[in-house]
């Protein structure tokens, strides 16, 4: 779908560029509860499962207010609708870090999810509605470097301040950042106006209605779930193991986020490259293949070197979020044009519904012994691996909108 005014290379970067910091934000809101969470269950005197109980809390509320966001999304522009959603993710993270008890944080975590899915749902509508199909795999690049930027200098930097102002500095931290980033969107976003004559033609539950009614949508959202349930068995509770089991220090977890950053800072651009020049589907297969053993390395880890460690967890965060770039790549040129605002919302419910429902499972499975080491872990990882599977084989049912006839898709 084109944009209401064409857009200069320059301003096309640029465009990408806004989206990737608003992205960093509300990827750093939810990565930084997940080291944090030694910290927290101290603190508050709660189980594993109960954190994963409140990681889950923020994408499950994300996944509801999805599904409301797809009646409305097709009928306001997508600047101001995203300026206003960015505007409440940062009083509700706000809201976060001044949570006195468990249950304040609960419902903080709520808002922060119910605003924040629907902010990453619209972020990739945008890319879709700007990016001709055969670079947007680059695209998608640039926006998920968001990822490795969050992973290098977010969190070990949220860690930090953690440990020196307590738990609730990261996020006064990324509140100020929202601030920061509203106004920079408000100055560079263009109007993206272009897809609202066809939506206003349609009434709310018609939108989803023949979203629905594709078939293609629906085999698209069975394969944005298994994308998203692969790694988060395991995720949530990658800092608790490492600290429980394979002896890594409170002050070294930070390099297990900086080394994984790093890395995907460089391979998230070589990925990109190689989704539009291989085909998407073809480079997911491959990365969808590595992320298994990754899986399993990560989660029996223990009794080596820090370096071995810090080797395993990188690969693990290497792979894990590089098939996400030909994954939503796939995912967003599934969707009928006319109809991708409503499509992406829908699907952001149905990947924040996996993330939370995966983040249970993950949270059921492991356990603690008499001496607190974390057991069941890797049962979490097959988990994961079985969901990966799954995914090579129904992305090969995917039709993609923009693909030439005869090229890879």
């Amino acid at each position: 779908m084109p944009t209401s005014h064409p857009l200069t290379p320059r301003r096309e970067l640029w465009l990408l560029l806004t989206l990737a910091g608003v992205q960093f934000t509300h990827i750093l809101d939810f990565m930084i509860m997940m080291p944090l969470g030694p910290q927290l269950t101290r603190i508050f005197a709660i189980s594993d499962a109960q954190f994963g109980l409140l990681v889950s809390a923020y994408t499950l509320s994300a996944g509801a207010s999805g599904l409301l966001a797809s009646t409305y999304i097709d009928r306001f522009g997508r600047k101001r609708l995203l300026l206003a959603l960015y505007a409440l993710f940062g009083l509700a993270t706000l809201a976060c870090g001044l949570a006195p008890t468990y249950a304040t944080l609960m419902v903080a975590r709520v808002l922060a999810g119910m605003f924040g899915g629907v902010l990453s749902a619209l972020c990739q509508t945008v890319v879709a509605d700007v990016v001709p199909f055969e670079r947007r795999g680059r695209a998608m690049g640039i926006v998920m470097t968001s990822f490795s930027v969050s992973t290098v200098a977010g969190v070990p930097l949220g860690l930090v301040l953690a440990e020196h102002g307590g738990w609730h500095m990261p996020f006064f931290a990324i509140a100020a950042m929202c601030a920061l980033l509203l106004v920079f969107a408000a100055r560079t976003l263009p109007t993206l106006d272009a897809h609202l004559a066809a939506g206003q033609q349609r009434t709310a539950l018609g939108g989803i209605a023949e979203v629905l009614r594709d078939a293609n949508h629906r085999w698209a959202f069975v394969f944005s779930g298994l994308l998203m349930s692969t790694g988060f068995t395991v995720i949530p509770y990658i800092t608790i193991y490492m600290q429980a089991n394979a002896g890594v220090r409170t002050d070294q977890v930070p390099l297990i986020y900086l080394c994984g950053g790093v890395v995907t800072l460089f391979t998230a651009r070589l990925f990109g490259r190689l989704t539009d020049a291989r085909g998407k589907v073809r480079t997911f297969r491959w990365l969808a293949l590595a992320v298994g053993p990754c899986l399993l390395g990560i989660t029996t880890v223990h009794g080596v070197p820090l370096w071995a460690v810090l080797t395993v967890s990188t690969l693990m965060f290497a792979f894990m979020s590089g098939r996400m770039i030909p994954g939503m790549a796939i995912i967003t040129s599934a969707a009928n044009p006319q109809l991708r605002g409503t499509f992406m919302t829908l699907n952001a419910s149905v990947q924040s519904a996996a993330m939370g429902v995966a983040s249970l499972v993950g949270g059921v499975l492991i356990s603690r012994d008499a001496q607190g080491l974390v057991q069941g872990y890797w049962m979490a990882a097959v988990v994961g691996i079985v969901a990966s599977v799954l995914s090579i084989v129904v992305v090969g049912r995917l039709v993609l909108h923009g693909a030439a006839p005869g090229r890879a898709a």
